[in-house]
């Protein structure tokens, strides 16, 4: 159906590329153990919509211009980079405060900004776009002329459980960790970790390859 072979394949495939710890993984963690549930479902959902932007420009072919032009893919790699050390930085100078409590603290950074942050962090990742380039086209039938639906399948099929898992992530991350952020010193530890996590992905992404 939709010119998709060896679907189950795929299925098992996309299911166990998503298990792997990555730089999403990762982002979703520290949102979720520093700044609650909240900010945790949040980031997972802004990666997940940014996941969409890569599978629509790779359906329509737009992906293609990181793929073959070295200067586009090192303009987004290094946005994407300066951004997660930008919210690093950001990160290790929040200072806590006794009489501020982790609700308080989530409204402050802003419902919308976390959602936005996940977004960015993901659509300005190009290694995302490359992915879906190469992972989804082996289970396409060649001779099939709609090909782009194909694709589109696949990615929507991917992004769905790839949702499922960052969900279940943030969840369990934020609830192991409540007990521990109602202590106000080990709060701000936390958030100076997140922060070090976000300079770490940064200067990973700057120094990947194609």
């Amino acid at each position: 159906m939709f010119g998709i072979i060896n679907f189950e394949t795929f299925l098992i495939a996309g299911i166990l590329l998503n298990l792997t710890p990555g730089a999403d993984t990762m982002y979703i963690l520290g949102r979720s153990i520093s700044q609650g549930k909240k900010a945790g479902i949040l980031s997972a959902l802004g990666i997940s919509t940014g996941s969409i932007f890569h599978i629509i420009f790779a359906t329509l072919g737009l992906s293609i211009i990181l793929a073959k032009s070295a200067m586009a893919f090192l303009i987004v790699k290094y946005l994407g980079a300066a951004y997660l050390i930008y919210l690093g930085f950001k990160s290790l100078g929040f200072k806590a405060n006794s009489k501020l409590d982790l609700e308080t603290k989530t409204l402050r950074v802003g419902n919308m900004r976390i959602y936005m942050s996940g977004i960015l962090t993901n659509i300005l990742n190009p290694k995302v776009a490359l992915f879906f380039l190469a992972f989804l086209p082996q289970f396409i039938d060649p001779n099939y002329a709609q090909s782009s639906i194909s694709f589109l399948v696949l990615g929507l099929t991917f992004l769905f459980t790839g949702t499922v898992w960052c969900l279940i992530l943030a969840l369990f991350a934020s609830r192991l960790s409540d007990q521990i952020r109602k202590n106000y010193k080990i709060k701000l530890w936390l958030d100076r970790v997140t922060g070090g996590i976000f300079i770490l992905l940064g200067i990973k992404l700057a120094l990947s390859e194609r």
